[in-house]
């Protein structure tokens, strides 16, 4: 026995090493000729005829737009004055628009917008172009450059709260559509415009509505654009230029108070435990023991896979070889928290309460749970790993508010859709990469998800690392040049639009 050994052991090595070269082998054949998905449209010039400046007249009107102090503070609560006035100002800033036997304009839910254009092909379905009126309270105002609703023009950038969330779109598509109608260019396409005026806190008196009343014209939608991710310019490892991500999905929510109630008393004669001590045993489980790691299973994979062919070699190999180095990446994503909301669904403890005097054994203690769920999870599966995580009956799990993830729009090259919004940001950023990828927050388009199965959430302006805490931050700013932009590529998705979904796009070259 022990004299066929080596031979054994010989056998074994060059297994190893030939199962070594194979897999060597595959993942360079792989790396070298894995696919782009990437296209390469004719490019928006400033020289073109059809582009849209961003003048005076139009940064006049953007900046108008951000002195109206539209605050959402709660649901139910914001500021009516505010939005009457800016539904006013539209309706006097776009005479064109409001103007033409082509459009029809609704207030609705006192406040919200909702116009549609009528398109000269009723053969074609119509498709949504969303935005917002309303904006998050102001933070630490004193330490902004520039006063919060002032519209402030400094140093190529217009200061103010609203400009990337989301008036630049509110206004941007409307400028788009002032400037087609103005050309005397009739949309062979329906297109609606859906402007919500308390996004901010969940939409539930504007978006809600507007879904309402299109589902009640029995309106069935081609493709829904709303707000979302933006273009980021070194957001990504491993990828050097820009970055465009499009949201195809968003993660659901379930909030969760978690209640224990035992016998308190007076502090100098404690029972062996405590309602403070089981409720923190629970909260130091659901911690030390998140939820399964899900990279690979949603969009979260295709947005390396869609870039690998532009990444640099390391990221490259991996990118292109996730069927052997999925669990790596997905190691590496769970160590930042900015990777890791994409990777799982996330737990976060955001309140806990206890206790009433110092010297009294409190009989109850509360704590609350938001989680965040992966689009490939569900409400249902999270509280059953919750309770097995705990495994506590003394602890009572009952839920605030849940939402489950919303359905994962088409995306890739056999989605039309999706194909016609990504030549679009191509037109505009020629150099731009174009990914899937999924919201960890929320939008409007909860509200729609009964009209389309094509839902896009995507922002055309460009966002560097140091610009992401002015979201819903202090000196929130766009750059003159990011809302020109921002124009000029609502204008272009209307103009591809006129044609039929079959991956063709609007040239330069074409006659208006």
């Amino acid at each position: 026995m022990w004299a066929h050994l080596p031979r054994v052991l010989t056998l074994v090595v060059r297994g190893f090493a030939l199962t070594l070269a194979v897999l060597t082998a595959v993942v360079v054949i792989r790396t070298v000729t894995f696919p782009s998905y990437q296209t390469s449209p004719p490019e928006c010039k400033t020289t073109d005829p059809d582009f849209i400046p961003a003048d005076k007249e139009r940064l006049a009107r953007f900046t108008s737009a951000i002195q109206f102090q539209t605050v959402s503070y709660e649901r139910g609560v914001g500021t009516p004055q505010e939005l009457a006035k800016i539904v006013q100002f539209i309706q006097e800033s776009f005479p064109t628009i409001h103007g033409s036997p082509m459009v029809r304009r609704d207030v609705v839910g006192n406040y919200s917008l909702l116009y549609r254009v009528e398109g000269s092909d009723a053969s074609l379905q119509p498709y949504m172009l969303a935005s917002h009126l309303d904006v998050v309270p102001i933070t630490e105002e004193a330490n902004w450059e520039a006063p919060p609703f002032s519209g402030q023009l400094k140093d190529g950038h217009i200061y103010g709260r609203g400009t990337i969330d989301a008036k630049h779109s509110l206004m941007g598509s409307l400028e788009a559509l002032e400037f087609l109608l103005s050309r005397g260019h009739q949309p062979k396409r329906t297109l609606y415009l859906a402007f919500g005026h308390d996004e901010e806190t969940g939409g539930h008196f504007g978006a809600k509505v507007i879904g309402d009343v299109l589902t009640q014209r029995g309106e069935k939608i081609a493709f829904i654009l709303d707000e979302g991710s933006p273009v980021g310019d070194g957001l990504a490892p491993g990828v050097s230029k820009l970055l465009a991500l499009v949201s195809v999905a968003e993660k659901g929510f379930l909030q969760l108070r978690l209640v224990v109630n035992e016998e308190g008393g007076h502090a100098s004669m404690p029972r062996s435990e405590s309602a403070i001590g089981i409720l923190s045993k629970a909260i130091s489980k659901l911690e030390d023991n998140p939820h399964p790691n899900m990279f690979g299973t949603g969009p979260e994979a295709r947005m390396m896979e869609y870039v690998a062919t532009e990444m640099t070699l390391p990221y490259r190999i991996l990118a292109s070889n996730l069927w052997l180095f999925s669990p790596l990446v997905a190691y590496v994503y769970s160590r930042k928290p900015q990777t890791n909301a994409f990777a799982r669904t996330t737990t976060a403890l955001t309140r806990f309460n206890a206790g009433v005097k110092d010297n009294v054994i409190s009989p109850e203690a509360v704590a609350v749970i938001d989680h965040r769920i992966h689009p490939m999870s569900s409400v249902e599966e999270v509280m059953e790993f919750d309770r097995k995580v705990i495994n506590d009956p003394r602890v009572k799990l009952n839920v605030i508010n849940n939402r489950p993830p919303s359905p994962t729009s088409p995306y890739g090259k056999d989605s039309p859709t999706y194909m016609m919004l990504q030549e679009t940001i191509q037109q505009i950023y020629p150099d731009a990469l174009v990914t899937p990828t999924f919201m960890v927050a929320n939008t409007d388009t909860r509200h729609y998800l009964n009209l389309s199965s094509a839902i896009y959430r995507f922002n055309p302006y460009v966002m560097t690392p140091s610009d992401l805490p002015r979201f819903h931050g202090v000196n929130e700013r766009i750059s003159v040049q990011n809302y020109e932009r921002v124009m000029n590529f609502y204008y272009h998705l209307i103009m591809n639009m006129d044609k039929t979904l079959e991956l063709k796009r609007h040239g330069h070259e074409d006659e208006l």
